[in-house]
Order: structure tokens, then sequence, then C-alpha cells
């Protein structure tokens, strides 16, 4: 019981990262109606840019943090303004074949200056565990599952009570009737492409303390999806609750089937089993808003 505990920990952990990304996912589907098949990308760009700021930059972590948000705010306006807006009035299908070729591209520039080495970031927080429920975890798996439980609680406030987040509720829920009111509608698709391109740093600077970075990191965007799903497009609970979820069942499906069967790789599809039983029974998610079309 003590490993399946230690697996579950761990999965809470790995599921709070992918919460964040998936809040990404949420954002701008709801301001746009546009998946952003380049999620998994601008995570690893963030990481890596936190990585040469830290180690090849020599400047200290918290600092390089901070310059890494700064740099992902400015990714994110470049991608929206150069590359997405004018998409506008553009077939979704077509927008959405842009933001796969941008994963393609900004793969292509972090492998031209790192590689395809695994870099490891220099230790931040000690080494001794600390006991919870009398299974020993690592510091940096605490210290992730909290940030990521504070960003979130700072985000679902700022969309609820700020005046940009009602504004981004409104577009999400009428982009003309929002556009009439006086909101800036090209604004708000800024601004989401901002905040995700910022959370999904922050999940690749989480990761990359715990594991290292590498260029295979971009494809946590494909295993995010799963959670994204099973939350719901369109709702920013779902994406707390699915990636939690996600991260908790790849975990625990992968220590069962190892230890039961001897498959050491499961882990890695199980997420993607479990999104074909989603959309077989509940294609809009847990959370999502159920669309009903009448003729």
């Amino acid at each position: 019981m003590e490993y399946y505990l230690q697996l579950f920990i761990n999965g809470l952990v790995i599921g709070s990262i992918y919460s964040l990304v998936a809040l990404g996912f949420v954002i701008i589907y709801k301001a746009t109606k546009v998946v952003n098949f380049a999620q998994g990308e601008m995570l690893m760009a963030g990481a890596y840019m936190c990585f040469a700021l830290t180690v090849q930059a020599g400047i200290p972590f918290l600092a390089s943090f901070l310059l890494t948000l700064g740099f992902s705010i400015v990714l994110g306006l470049c991608i929206e303004r150069l590359i997405l807006r004018p998409m506008i009035g553009e077939p979704i299908i077509s927008v959405i074949m842009v933001t796969i070729g941008l994963s393609s591209v900004l793969k292509a520039v972090v492998q031209f200056f790192w590689g395809t080495d695994i870099r490891v970031y220099p230790q931040v927080l000690p080494s001794d565990p600390v006991f919870v429920a009398g299974v020993p975890v690592a510091p940096v798996y605490i210290a992730a599952f909290v940030l990521a439980a504070l960003l979130f609680v700072a985000f679902s406030a700022f969309f609820k009570y700020s005046r940009m987040g009602i504004a981004m509720r409104a577009t999400a829920f009428d982009q003309q009737a929002a556009q009439s009111m006086g909101i800036g509608i090209k604004n708000i698709f800024a601004l989401s492409w901002c905040i995700a391109a910022v959370v999904s740093s922050i999940g690749g600077i989480i990761l990359g303390n715990i594991n290292g970075i590498n260029i295979q990191l971009g494809q946590l965007g494909l295993k995010v999806f799963p959670a994204v799903i099973l939350g719901g497009l369109d709702s920013l609970l779902g994406a707390a609750i699915g990636g939690l979820a996600i991260g908790v069942l790849e975990n625990i499906c992968g220590g069962l089937a190892r230890d039961l069967f001897g498959i050491s790789g499961f882990r890695e599809v199980a997420a993607f089993i479990f999104l074909v039983i989603i959309l077989m029974i509940k294609p809009y998610g847990l959370f999502g808003t159920k669309h009903i079309e009448r003729v």
C-alpha cells in the first residue's frame, strides 16, 4: 500500500502540472475556439529558456524564472499578432493546422540551440525527503504541487473578479455581444495566448526541476489532451480536475500493469485509452458545455 500511495502522490504532482497546461488549452479555446496543438512546445520553449538563463547565463534561479515569464508573454504576443491574427476569418481547421506547424517550428528552434541531450536544472530545494502519511516525498514535489495549486487559485480569482478576466469570460460566451459592449476582442485574443504561454512555461520549469528537460518535453501537450477532454474544453474547473485525474490514473495504471502483467510502458498509453472511453461516453467532458443543435 505504501508503494501505491507513493504512486498516488507522484500522480497528484504530475497531474497538477497537467492541470496548468490544460488551463492554457482551455483559455485559448474559450477565447478563440481554437485547439492549440503547440501548447507542449510552448512549455518546452519556456523550460529551455529558464535553463539557459540559470545555467548558461549564470543568473539566479528566481530572476531566471521571472525573466522566463517575461519571455513567455513576448512569445504569446508574437504568436498571436504575427501568426494567428492574419488567420482571423479563415476556417478553424486552417488555424489548427497553423498551430501544428508552429509546434514543429518551436521544436526545431529548441533543437538547433540546445540539441537533444537531457539537460538538468541546478538543485534549488533540499534533497532530504519530507514524509507525508509515512511516505517519503521529495521537497521539489511538494513545492510543485503547492505552486500549481496557488497559480490555479490566482488565475481563477483573476477570471472571476478582475476587469480583464470578466472581459475574457464575456468574449468566450459571445464574441459579437462582447464587441458591441466595447470589449477589444483582438486584445482578449492576445491576452489569452500570453496567459497560455505563461502557464505552460511554469509547467515546463517545474518539470525541469523534477526530471530534467529534453526535446521530448513538447509531447506533454498531447499527453495533457485527455485531461482537457475529461474536464471539458471550455471549463477551467474541468482543467484542474481532469489534469489531477489523468496524472493519478497514469501512475496507478502504470504500477498495476508492471506488477500484475510485467508491462513497463503502459502508463504512456493509459491516458489515451481513457480518452477514447471518455469520448464514447461523455464527448463534452465532465464540466464542458453541451451544444444542442436543432434542425
